[in-house]
């Protein structure tokens, strides 16, 4: 770890801790998500009230609110456009979960399983529809290109994804490539946007939009690490779930790297067949210093976007901003 994600580490709160600066407004975020879910077709308020009980962390939304706050803001249209982050967010998981045909998220049924690949679908339509009406409320036109171009990549990083699954060829920067749109793209819009509304100069702009991005690539390492070494009541979803749906993160793309031929044989196997024994595959990617590499790799990311949020003038809620990347590279879920 660098010397300055050290020090970051040595006073490391918990994210409610982080978040206090901006408590009040995370509520009026929850207060304007559950009033804008609201329709007159009942399938879409039943599912909508299912996702919110399921809770999430609100890391998007929280950037957006943090860096706004930072950077002097005393408006309130943070806390709308906090929400619309908070839509596409769900929106994506929605139709991941229905493409990935996946059971658990936070710990519980997903929505698809519970209702549906069709309801989930539609309801993930609604929520983009919704969002993009609610940028409308906003009026500020820079702000609906950011976002609308936010969802337009974060729609290319599926279809990417898509073509990488169940394909052990895929190398590090096609990876990324993934990861910068499907993850990063939306942390990053959130920083930027915050920092539009907040009327900061264009140095002070980019400088907030490389944070989120490093956060949201950090993040999203550390979380295809935590398929192979979490524990599911943590991150609430099952182990390899990666692996069983054919993805290659990076946590393999090292291990195919640096293992023996009978290993990366096993590995690709298990990736062209979307299985295998995951026990030994997970045993593989632990012996080849692959966890360790991921998170020296997520370390790095978060090193760029400290030295990002460094620019920004001293404040409560930039230490919080500070504060948020140690959580996102030393958390469990």
């Amino acid at each position: 770890m660098t010397p300055v994600l050290a020090q970051t580490a040595a006073a490391a709160r918990s994210l409610p801790q982080i978040l206090a600066p901006v408590a009040e407004d995370l509520r009026s975020v929850d207060r304007t998500i559950r009033g804008r879910l609201s329709s007159d077709v009942a399938l879409i308020g039943t599912i909508a009230d299912y996702i919110i009980a399921a809770g999430g962390k609100r890391l998007r939304p929280a950037v957006l609110l943090l860096v706004a706050r930072a950077l002097g803001y005393r408006g309130d249209a943070h806390v709308l456009l906090a929400a619309v982050i908070e839509f596409i967010h769900t929106a994506t998981l929605l139709h991941d979960d229905v493409v990935d045909e996946s059971e658990l998220r936070r710990g519980r049924a997903t929505a698809n399983s519970h209702f549906g690949n069709a309801a989930s679908v539609l309801v993930g339509d609604f929520l983009y529809s919704r969002s993009f009406q609610m940028m409308v409320d906003v009026g500020e036109m820079r702000v609906m290109r950011i976002l609308s171009d936010a969802t337009n990549r974060i729609a290319e990083g599926e279809v990417l994804q898509l073509m990488n699954v169940h394909d052990p060829s895929v190398d590090e920067q096609r990876y990324l490539e993934v990861v910068g749109r499907k993850t990063a793209a939306l942390f990053e819009a959130a920083a930027r946007i915050a920092a539009v509304i907040a009327g900061a100069d264009a140095g002070l702009e980019e400088a907030a939009a490389r944070y989120g991005a490093g956060l949201g690539i950090a993040f999203q390492m550390v979380d295809d690490v935590l398929d192979y070494s979490g524990q599911v009541e943590e991150i609430g979803k099952r182990l390899g779930d990666d692996l069983r749906e054919g993805k290659v993160t990076l946590p393999l793309i090292h291990a195919m790297r640096c293992a023996d031929n009978s290993q990366r044989h096993r590995i690709e196997t298990a990736v062209r067949e979307g299985g295998g024994d995951f026990a030994e595959i997970a045993r593989i990617v632990q012996s080849n210093g692959s966890i360790a590499y991921v998170r020296s790799r997520a370390a790095d990311e978060s090193a760029r976007a400290v030295a990002e949020v460094r620019r920004l003038p001293p404040s409560a809620f930039k230490e919080s901003l500070l504060d948020l990347i140690f959580f996102a590279l030393d958390r469990d879920r």
